[in-house]
């Protein structure tokens, strides 16, 4: 039986199976971005995909403090609209 990758959320301090998380990245050349595939090189951050956890990144700033730069309110915006579909 293969080992299932376990990963915490930033926002709740959960630990929930890789799959079941938004990746958040920081490139190389200090890009933000989602990272639908989960294998997007740089800097990455886990949030669970709940718009109170999401929500609740952007007002305590983890995502800030764990990829070391500022998050556009753009990417906050992508991530509310990919919990919602």
């Amino acid at each position: 039986m293969r080992k299932i990758p376990m990963r915490k959320c930033l926002a709740t301090q959960e630990r929930f199976p890789k799959k079941e998380l938004l990746r958040v990245v920081r490139t190389p050349e200090g890009e933000i971005q989602i990272d639908n595939s989960g294998k997007a090189n740089g800097r990455g951050a886990y949030l669970k995909k709940s718009k109170d956890a999401i929500i609740l990144a952007r007002r305590t700033n983890v995502l800030q403090r764990a990829l070391g730069c500022e998050i556009p309110d753009n990417i906050y915006q992508a991530m509310l609209e990919l919990v919602d579909e």
